[in-house]
């Protein structure tokens, strides 16, 4: 009876190690996702809270179980805005960290590394919000939550044009830094703005680490714009507005979601005043089932808005691996195809509801508007738009 069962117990010892080798990923208890950040280099000032965003929500999905007995374990490497560094940062999350997602940063690197993550698989939910990453024929495995940098200054200028009280066209004027990001936005601005009916009177660049935007405020003063977009980062919004304060120039400023936060006022000073942002998450403190858990995390310590679209983000992607889980199989492409399942998903009330579609990767099409006033954020108005199919990836 001895031989029977030795075989008996060898092909039992033998069926658990091809079960152990065949298990889904999606029994997996560790699940590696890659972060970038930009903690040293020309958007720090943004990317830190964004940063802090990531891993709060990282422990926020573990703590809360959001993926069952799986847990996140993230690697975030600070890849100092430079596009090489990322790719370097990249080819380590693949061949050492087996990561299963990436969270990405800034528009050059996001779009650099597309052609990599599609090779290799890798859903990635980028800060990067421009169009071009929203369609999926040119970017299968990109994805972000807020709407994309196209849609949010079409938005801000049907804002203005639908409360246009005078006969004459408004006169528009765009100021931003030459990289990827700045220049993102600025060919449908001008369609959109044109088709809207707004005169184009001016456009300057303002680098990212500008000291001074004296000579381009003088340029545009002359053209007396109503409004005037800047594409920059916060701290290169502070140098424009405090020195059109100097020139006393008149005009409504509004800026991309990362020309404007919580610490405008102080950088701007009461330039700031009356400035609008456009942005996509609730500001910190708002009433919404989200907020309970960023205070129990932060202790109740103010957070930026951009760390809200940071947690946004983790929720959003823990939603699409929790559905594909819930499939049994656990890798990049199912991931991918579980996200673009999501219809109208809320992330706990912080941002806009998300969808994706398998030929549309643009989340919503709503943009929130919030003016500076007393040193606050106050919300302004929430602008949607029709999601046009001639304005995909555009």
């Amino acid at each position: 009876m001895k031989h029977p069962l030795r075989r008996l117990a060898r092909a039992l010892a033998a069926l658990a190690l091809i079960v152990v080798l065949a298990a889904p990923a999606a029994l997996a208890q560790e699940i590696s996702i890659g972060m970038l950040a930009d903690l040293s280099g020309p958007t720090a000032d943004v990317s830190t809270p964004y940063a802090s965003g990531l891993r709060d929500g990282a422990k926020y999905i573990n703590e809360a179980g959001l993926l069952g007995a799986a847990k996140l374990k993230f690697t975030l490497v600070d890849y100092a805005y430079n596009a090489q560094q990322a790719l370097s940062a990249y080819k380590k999350f693949t061949s050492q960290d087996n990561i299963l997602f990436l969270q990405g940063w800034g528009t050059q690197d996001t779009e650099a590394l597309t052609q990599f993550v599609t090779k290799d698989k890798i859903p990635t939910i980028s800060a990067s919000y421009s169009a071009h990453l929203t369609d999926p024929s040119k970017a299968p495995y990109n994805f972000f939550i807020a709407a994309d940098y196209s849609t949010q200054v079409r938005a801000a200028l049907k804002y203005f044009k639908d409360n246009w009280k005078e006969s004459r066209a408004p006169k528009l004027a765009l100021m931003y830094p030459n990289v990827p990001y700045g220049l993102a936005s600025i060919p449908p601005a001008k369609e959109y703005a044109k088709e809207l009916g707004f005169e184009l009177v001016g456009e300057e660049i303002v680098d990212l680490k500008a000291m001074d935007a004296t000579a381009q405020l003088l340029r545009l003063a002359k053209a007396a714009p109503d409004f005037t977009w800047i594409g920059g980062t916060t701290q290169s919004t502070a140098v424009i507005l405090k020195d059109a304060q100097k020139l006393n120039l008149k005009t409504q400023f509004f800026t991309n979601i990362w020309g404007a936060d919580e610490n405008l006022p102080p950088l701007a000073g009461p330039a700031a005043e009356g400035v609008i942002s456009l942005q996509a998450a609730v500001a910190y403190g708002q009433d919404v089932p989200g907020m309970k858990a960023i205070e129990k995390l932060t202790g109740g310590k103010p957070q930026m808005t951009h760390y809200v679209r940071g947690f946004a983000s983790m929720l959003v992607m823990a939603e699409g691996i929790k559905r594909a889980q819930a499939k049994g199989k656990l890798g990049g492409e199912e991931i991918k195809a579980a996200l673009e399942t999501l219809r109208d998903f809320d992330p706990m009330g912080l941002t806009a509801p998300i969808s994706y579609f398998p030929d549309d990767h643009r989340p919503n099409m709503t943009a929130y508007l919030y003016v500076f006033k007393g040193g606050k954020m106050e919300l302004l108005a929430k602008q949607s738009l029709e999601r046009k199919k001639e304005w995909l990836g555009k």
